[in-house]
């Protein structure tokens, strides 16, 4: 099964981006599962490498690269991305910068598309 996320919060403050990608990073567990994750608008900020939180806290980019690791891919829409002054060094390793027409393809490849 194919499972796309499209996750388009702010990487803190808001509960439901940190479940998002604890879902992904749950799906990302399992064989049967492809996990695909776009990150699009302020959720860009998710993929942003070594974040400084406090003891404790959850790391986003840490989980991200869980989800890598097991297979996931991870894409953050360019455009976004640009407007945000990251740069690609900014990002975790493996999220990539990606576009619409990816994110369409994607889509439609999905078995399952959740949108958070």
């Amino acid at each position: 099964m194919n499972i796309l996320i499209i996750i388009n919060g702010a990487a803190y403050g808001q509960d439901t981006t940190y479940n998002a990608v604890r879902l992904a990073r749950s799906l990302s567990k399992r064989d049967e599962v492809t996990t695909q994750v776009f990150l699009m608008g302020d959720g860009v900020n998710v993929a942003i490498a070594g974040q400084n939180t406090p003891d404790g806290y959850y790391k986003l980019d840490r989980m991200l690269s869980t989800i890598i690791r097991q297979g996931g891919q991870i894409r953050c829409c360019s455009t976004c991305v640009d407007a945000r002054g990251i740069t690609d060094t900014m990002l975790t390793e493996g999220a990539t910068r990606s576009t619409m027409d990816a994110l369409a393809d994607w889509t439609i490849a999905a078995d399952k598309v959740l949108v958070f």
